[in-house]
């Protein structure tokens, strides 16, 4: 019952995933090209979860 009010592990991480591109958008108009290109590296770190995650999810439903 408790488990329809929460976030699947996905959303949480896309959602996760759209904070750090609007973060390392702002450090870059502010100039910190040093801390958007870190804030990017951890962008695209939860970009490659949510891509296993998917493809475990397409592989399950195939099975």
């Amino acid at each position: 019952m408790f488990k329809l009010f929460r976030k699947s592990p996905l959303q949480r991480l896309q959602k996760e995933y759209a904070l750090r591109l609007e973060q390392a958008r702002d450090l870059q108009r502010g100039g910190d090209i040093k801390g958007f290109a870190a804030m990017s590296a951890q962008a695209e770190d939860l970009l490659k979860q949510i891509e296993e995650i998917e493809q475990q999810e397409a592989e399950d439903l195939q099975s």
